[in-house]
């Protein structure tokens, strides 16, 4: 792979284990790129760090590897580094990898991935594009790993997720890591315009094409060329646009409205949906080779409820987006944020930005407590897991009232509230919890317990 100057882009090479230096340098070599070895100690020409696009990094046991690390660490701040995830004494470097971009390159080595992270390293330009997807959860963490792993290509992605979990923002990560990324952006809802509308929004028409066409206008596609087109809510797309659109994605081309002058496209579809494609495919209502055009490499993002351990990450970071200035002065309390993590939230990401938005406004400083939360949060604290210490004490001292047991009837109560629950969601316990106001957790935990399929 060429430099910007037309030679071979050198590579940097450490390793002290020989028999994957050699491997290393010979798929660079074969990658068009050129490999500069620097192994079981071995000097290496000191200008090679200073013109380099990237340094791979395996096992660093020998000293005198490690010191020249530290060398090049120092000349070259910003040069990426592709760290083998199989290397020993690579955690000895994490403080020099703290703030420099670097990757993790799998072992054993697989082409794609070099090939991927060398050329992300090639365009890097000091600064580095990072992810913008908050939390650490399970859930969040696989969405991070395969938004890394697609980036870099031009497949297709559908998306899919409950209203509010953040569908564009992962599409608006994947078109920033890409190396489409100083090219267009560009989002359309295609469940908020009209099907009689929605052609002349993606395609453009022509003045005079129809009535109130009084002058040309440029559609999506145009404005995305080299970029990323992002079909948010395609599941609500006609089934005649789904035919255009299925050609376009085909053929690369297409005709603006009232044009018979075929335009060629370079774009890169990102989809988005709340439904359920496949069912809907099934019921006539989504056209079946679509969804299998669109779902090349598909992500699903998780409601948030069953990411709720990232709740303190999100409201952190929601806080300092509606406070500005203030950023840092409002604080959430211990009890408000055990009562929003039992919270079902089902309107996920969106809900919980436009309540920390009004507690910015109601309360500029200080520590929400409980009750400052609107009465269906506090409402959630109630609901949490009891502890055995809790129920213990919570235990009457008699136990039976007429010969009835309160502890017996209060379980058929819930029983019977939960059967009911779980028959109006048709069995499905996310609905049945947000019936019944509980984390979808504690249901299961009580479905359990109850013997209750």
């Amino acid at each position: 792979m060429a430099d910007s100057s037309g030679k071979q882009a050198k590579v940097l090479v450490m390793d002290s284990n020989p028999v994957r230096a050699r491997e290393l340098s010979h798929r660079l070599r074969f990658l068009n790129y050129d490999p500069v070895v620097a192994g079981d100690g071995d000097p290496i020409d000191t200008s090679a760090s200073e013109s380099g696009i990237a340094l791979v990094l395996g096992d660093a046991k020998d000293a005198k590897l490690r010191e020249l690390f530290h060398q090049v660490a120092l000349r070259q701040p910003h040069l990426p580094v592709l760290v083998v995830n199989a290397a020993q004494g690579a955690e000895q470097f994490d403080e020099d990898l703290k703030n420099r971009p670097h990757w993790t390159l799998d072992a054993p080595i697989r082409r794609s991935q070099l090939t991927q992270l060398l050329r992300r390293a090639q365009r890097y330009d000091g600064t580095e594009r990072r992810q913008r997807i908050t939390g650490s959860s399970r859930p969040i963490r696989q969405v991070r790993k395969q938004i890394e792993q697609v980036a870099d290509f031009d497949t297709n992605v559908l998306i899919t997720g409950e209203s509010g979990t953040g569908k564009e923002l992962v599409a608006r990560t994947i078109h920033d890591l890409s190396d489409r990324a100083d090219k267009p952006f560009v989002p359309i809802n295609c469940g908020a315009i009209p099907a009689e509308l929605l052609e002349s929004e993606l395609f453009g028409h022509e003045k005079g094409a129809f009535t109130g066409a009084v002058s040309t206008r440029t559609g999506r596609f145009e404005l995305a060329e080299g970029g990323t087109l992002f079909l948010d809510e395609i599941g609500d797309m006609s089934l005649d646009m789904q035919v255009k659109l299925l050609r376009v994605l085909q053929e690369k081309c297409f005709e603006r409205v009232g044009s018979n002058e075929t335009r060629h496209t370079n774009v890169r579809i990102i989809a988005a949906t709340h439904r359920n494609l496949t069912e809907a495919a099934q019921q006539g209502e989504f056209r079946e080779d679509l969804y299998y055009r669109l779902s090349v490499f598909p992500i699903a993002m998780p409601p948030l409820y069953k990411r709720a351990s990232d709740l303190p990450q999100l409201l952190n970071e929601l806080l300092i987006q509606h406070q500005g200035e203030n950023a840092g002065k409002l604080r959430i309390g211990q009890e408000a944020l055990e009562a929003l993590t039992s919270y079902a939230w089902p309107g996920n990401i969106r809900e919980l930005s436009n309540l920390v938005e009004r507690l910015a406004i109601l309360y500029p400083s200080g520590e929400i407590g409980l009750a400052d939360l609107p009465a269906k949060y506090r409402d959630a604290a109630n609901q949490r897991p009891v502890t055995a210490a809790e129920s213990q004490q919570a235990q009457p001292t008699t136990t039976t009232l007429t010969g009835v047991s309160l502890k017996l009837h209060l379980q058929e109560i819930e029983t019977d509230l939960i059967a009911k629950a779980m028959a109006e969601a048709d069995g499905v316990v996310a609905g049945a919890a947000r019936l019944l106001n509980m984390r979808r957790t504690t249901l299961v935990e009580k479905l359990a317990k109850y013997k209750l399929s």
